[in-house]
């Protein structure tokens, strides 16, 4: 009798033990990548004629993939903080991500949930509290200030000095773990592997950003090689390598060899993860999230710095307010729930994605923020073709990538520009006119008197601040001060027009 008791007691505990690990087993592992100035046409699942993508495409292809995703602005910083708080990044400071209040924080909401977690890549939002270990993710590696790399090849930080601190600050970490003639990219997909190998006994939430595809445009020898090849064998047609767009030029052609095979390597990094993956039995249980913080680099100013790619036929790119600046990849995988789907009609930005992953995998609703939660989009039972959205760039630079201060709002399928110094307004439908050829603003002045005061109301409420344009110097100035600002000059210009008649 006692032997019996002693055997249905252990198989009570068995069972219970049973139970506890499959319900960890439920629990889903998270790995967000974000791809550095990556444009929507950079894959070749996206309409690339150029840089083949494998690996992106089929995860594409098997999961959903949102062709109507944004950037929440068109550059690496405030994107990057928008997605990290799930707010508009109205204003260009880097706030203090230390001191975002435990219910707004999404990592300490995996945290406490039981989950590891970690952060490999570029971060450009701050170090100390307001570094990734400051945000609470458990383990950091190759992050801090370093806002890119002097070099994708080893050693990388080259002239980066050890102590320096803002967007010359060194890579940390990477040059003690990468090996010698390691690619980054590489190295930082290897680490990434390391800490997914390392957390397999509990559920991980991890984050890779990818220094690539920013400048420095560098790839390895053959990878270059055999792009040129293809690349000198593609008929172009008619379609010009550049045309005039603001203060500069846009290209239109993805012909750049060097950067055709930094994307590749992308790919093929991407690729060893998903392989990772499922050697270690993961894959089915891991939710991956890919996109980028902004359009492709395909715009400059009156310098002579190199723009690699073409966002064609969206218009600009990085910088600009336009599609091309701020339309982006956004693909969610998840083999055990996500039915492979193409959606081309909500409105998702960057700043949606970690209110979406709390919600989804913690059944909790972050209040007090912009991002809003697309998990009803994900299973099916709401679209989001309505959607009003707003971007405010309040920090040109009309040298480097030839763009203006611009505020936007989309309300549904209309986009309406506010071009701050100019005060010049354009209204595109940007389902019917993805090129924004055709500037509505004559035919539509009710519609544009609509979005515009909608658009002046949010950024009253949210106190937005302009700022003197990148390394020029200068005062911050209010939107009161600017239009006083750009009144006097109206009148300068008139007035000399007047002595020359």
């Amino acid at each position: 009798m006692r032997t019996n008791l002693i055997k249905s007691s252990l198989l009570l505990v068995l069972i219970a033990l049973s139970i506890g690990v499959n319900a960890q087993e439920k629990k889903p592992n998270i790995l967000f990548v974000i791809v550095d100035d990556w444009g929507f046409k950079d894959m070749s699942g996206h309409g690339s004629q150029i840089y083949q993508t494998p690996n992106v495409d089929k995860l594409a292809k098997e999961g959903l993939d949102f062709q109507n995703a944004y950037s929440s602005y068109p550059r690496c910083v405030p994107s990057r903080y928008a997605i990290m708080t799930g707010t508009y990044p109205v204003n260009e400071d880097h706030g203090n991500l230390g001191a975002i209040k435990e219910d707004k924080n999404f990592i300490k909401k995996f945290n406490k949930a039981g989950y590891n977690s970690f952060y490999v890549g570029k971060w450009h939002l701050g170090t100390e509290e307001s570094s990734p270990k400051g945000y609470g993710f458990k383990e950091s590696f190759a992050a801090g200030d370093a806002g890119g790399t002097d070099t994708h090849f080893y050693p990388y930080n080259l002239k980066r000095v050890a102590g320096t601190k803002g967007e010359k600050a060194p890579i940390e970490d990477v040059q003690a773990y990468a090996k010698e003639g390691e690619f980054l990219s590489d190295a930082l997909t290897r680490r990434t592997i390391d800490y997914m190998k390392d957390n397999k006994s509990k559920p991980f939430i991890g984050v890779l950003a990818f220094y690539a595809v920013h400048t420095p445009i560098e790839a390895k020898p053959e990878d270059v090689e055999r792009n040129k090849k293809q690349i000198d064998a593609f008929d172009y047609g008619t379609t010009p390598e550049y045309v005039t767009e603001g203060n500069g030029v846009t290209r239109m052609r993805q012909n750049e060899p060097t950067y055709a095979g930094l994307v590749e390597n992308t790919d093929e990094n991407i690729g060893r993860l998903i392989q990772a993956l499922k050697e270690n039995g993961l894959y089915e249980n891991t939710i991956i999230v890919l996109t980028s913080d902004h359009g492709g680099l395909s715009t400059k100013g009156k310098n002579n710095r190199i723009i690699p790619t073409s966002n064609a036929p969206f218009r600009a790119g990085k910088g600009w307010m336009y599609e091309g600046g701020i339309k982006v990849p956004l693909l969610v995988h998840y083999p055990k729930e996500i039915k492979a789907k193409v959606d081309t009609e909500s409105v998702v930005l960057g700043m949606d994605v970690f209110p979406t992953l709390v919600d989804y995998v913690l059944q909790e609703r972050v209040n007090g923020i912009d991002g809003k939660s697309f998990k009803n989009v994900i299973k099916g039972k709401e679209k989001w073709t309505d959607r009003t959205v707003y971007w405010n760039s309040y920090k040109a630079r009309p040298t480097q990538t030839g763009d203006d201060k611009t505020s936007v709002i989309r309300i549904g399928d209309f986009k309406l520009l506010q071009f701050v110094e100019s005060n010049k307004l354009e209204l595109y439908n940007v389902k019917e006119d993805i090129s924004e050829k055709n500037d509505l603003s004559a035919k539509m002045p009710e519609k544009v008197k609509e979005m515009l005061a909608q658009l002046e109301k949010w950024k009253s409420d949210s106190k937005i601040v302009m700022k003197a344009n990148h390394k020029s110097g200068g005062e911050e100035v209010s939107l009161k001060k600017q239009a006083k600002k750009d009144a006097k000059k109206a009148e300068r210009k008139a007035a000399k027009k007047a002595e020359k008649q």
